[in-house]
C-alpha cells in the first residue's frame, strides 16, 4: 500500500468579486470545502496545487493567477482518513495558495472524490467549510484581494 504524505495544499479559488468555489465531499457528508491534496513524491507544492485544481475541478491554473500565500497549517489528521497515512501518522501540514479566476467558471468535478459545487459570497463560504484552516483563508480573501 502506499501511503500519503502528510503534506498538503489548499487551494481557494475565488473570483473578482470573492465568490469562491466550494466542493462537497463525496465521503463525508454535507462537507463544503476549498481544493485540497497531498503532495506526491517529491513535487514542488506549486505543482501539487495545479494538480489537485486540475484533478478536483477540471480548472488549467496557467490560464489563471495562481498565489502561493507562503503559509503553512498543521492540524490533527480526522481519525476517518489517518488509514490513508503510514501508521503512527496523526498530523499533517497544510499549504494555501488561492487561485484568482475571471468570473464562475463551470467545474467538472472528479466524481470519485466530490459531488457537488458551488460558487459561494465569501462571508457564506467561510461558514459552510468544515476545516478551521479553510475557513480562516477565506476570511483573509477580503485583506489580500482589497481594492
Amino acid at each position: 500500500m502506499t501511503y500519503k504524505q502528510p503534506v498538503s495544499v489548499l487551494v481557494v479559488i475565488h473570483t473578482p468579486g470573492l465568490k469562491v468555489l466550494l466542493i462537497e465531499r463525496r465521503d463525508f457528508a454535507d462537507a463544503w470545502q476549498s481544493v485540497t491534496g497531498s503532495r506526491e513524491d517529491d513535487e514542488a507544492l506549486l505543482a501539487t496545487a495545479q494538480r489537485e485544481v486540475f484533478e478536483e475541478t477540471g480548472i488549467d491554473t496557467s490560464a489563471y493567477v495562481l498565489s502561493d500565500w507562503q503559509h503553512s497549517n498543521e492540524y490533527e489528521i480526522f481519525p476517518v482518513w489517518r488509514h490513508r497515512y503510514a501508521p503512527g501518522v496523526t498530523r499533517n501540514t497544510e499549504h494555501v495558495f488561492s487561485l484568482l479566476v475571471p468570473d464562475e467558471l463551470p467545474v467538472t468535478l472528479s466524481p470519485s472524490e466530490h459531488g457537488r459545487y458551488r460558487w459561494v459570497a465569501w462571508p457564506e463560504a467561510a461558514d459552510m467549510v468544515f476545516s478551521p484552516s479553510n475557513a480562516e483563508a477565506i476570511r483573509q480573501l477580503p485583506v489580500r484581494y482589497a481594492g
